[in-house]
């Protein structure tokens, strides 16, 4: 026999919590709304689980919902994911999918969209996948991302980032009231000490005798990485450079805002050692692909990895990407030219004034000095490094 009666049911006002026995308790809020739980205990882990509003839910029907709910624990039902799935409210892993069914085809890389969803499947599936998404907690999130936020420290903040993206989007959807209390989650995760890693760069004064070195043979890959340092263009524009975007006549190369970090399209002008390059490159043209660094597989492109296997080769641990750096470096070292002409050269965004100023007319002619500067000091052409003042 419980300890609450009806008639104190309904004459309780004071806040607080009112046992009956067994678990159950009616809970009186500050505003004096009354409501039943029922705790539960399975495993270890303590649960508190609604009942309904005690304006509906008399006590005897509330005494026969908790013996419902403890009877349902004890033989492994999860009687808050049966009512959400009754509900149509999805799981975690049915949640996920769709948030990136909806986004996959905004983004521009076909492996950050592969990897968005193997990250989960990877780390956040196993741990709370089948657990519907209004229940996935602060809790659970943390035991799933410490288990790597020490070993695997970027993927373990990917993790968290895309989470939270499948919890916001369950709040939006209506299917939970809230999201993540991440400074929480946060504070109860350990500190990552190792900081974050910039690709490694050639020093710009090694760059003469290693453009020397980097033509000693001719491969498609030296050819590629050669594009990449003369036009100081990302390693990934390069490698899907189509001939279609190059007019060697114009000496210009418009790279499309389908491939473009910044989400727009960039023209970068060609130097005479750029486009003497691409005529080099023109003459390994076989069949009718656009590609203009076509891999050994027909139809693909270089992989990154045959960049890298060119600087590891020549005996150099640096990577591709890091000519970016050595370019910039050497604007700001040994140049006068504007820090915001360097940054367009690189398709930064400083700003949508700066960069379309310097994206037309005469400031593409100003950025066309730059490259022109810049492949002269590849060369080891004395007084490369010499550049007049850019007004």
């Amino acid at each position: 026999m419980g300890s609450l009666t009806a008639t104190a049911v309904k004459a309780a006002s004071e806040p607080g919590r009112y046992g009956d026995g067994d678990g159950l308790f009616l809970l009186i809020g500050k505003r004096g709304g009354k409501s039943w739980i029922v705790r539960v205990q399975k495993d270890g882990r303590r649960r508190d689980i609604g009942l309904g509003s005690a304006k509906k839910v008399s006590l005897k029907l509330a005494r026969e919902r908790a013996a419902e709910v403890r009877s349902q624990i004890e033989v492994g039902i999860d009687p808050v994911a049966e009512r959400q799935k009754a509900a149509g409210i999805p799981t975690f892993s049915e949640a996920a999918r769709l948030v990136h069914a909806e986004n996959a085809p905004s983004w521009k890389n076909p492996k950050h969209a592969r990897q968005w969803i193997t990250t989960l499947e990877a780390y956040a599936f196993p741990a709370f996948g089948n657990r519907s998404v209004a229940s996935v907690d602060a809790a659970a999130v943390r035991d799933a991302l410490v288990a790597i936020w020490l070993e695997k420290p970027e993927t373990a903040r990917r993790l968290r980032q895309r989470i939270n993206t499948v919890i916001d989007w369950a709040v939006a959807k209506g299917y939970r009231d809230s999201g993540l209390a991440l400074p929480v989650i946060d504070k109860a995760l350990p500190k990552q000490r190792a900081q974050p890693k910039h690709h490694k760069a050639l020093p710009y004064s090694e760059l003469p005798e290693f453009m020397g070195k980097l033509r000693e043979g001719e491969s498609m890959g030296r050819l590629a990485l050669e594009a990449v340092i003369l036009t100081a263009a990302r390693s990934g524009e390069v490698r899907l450079a189509e001939w279609s975007e190059i007019d060697l006549d114009a000496a210009t190369w418009a790279i499309p805002a389908e491939r473009m970090k910044a989400g727009r399209e960039h023209v970068v002008p060609l130097s005479p050692e750029a486009v003497a390059l691409f005529e080099r490159v023109k003459a390994h043209r076989r069949g009718d692909s656009d590609l203009v660094f076509p891999g050994q597989r027909r139809g693909k492109p270089l992989s990154d990895m045959t960049l890298t296997k060119v600087m590891r080769d020549m005996g150099r641990d640096e990577v591709p990407h890091g000519f970016r750096s050595t370019f910039r470096d050497w604007v700001a070292e040994q140049t006068h030219w504007p820090a915001e002409l360097a940054e367009a050269a690189l398709a930064h965004v400083v700003g949508d004034k700066t960069v379309a100023a310097y994206q037309r007319g005469s400031m593409l002619e100003k950025r066309r000095e730059l490259m022109a500067a810049w492949a002269a000091y590849c060369e080891g052409a004395s007084g490369g490094n010499v550049v007049r003042l850019a007004t």
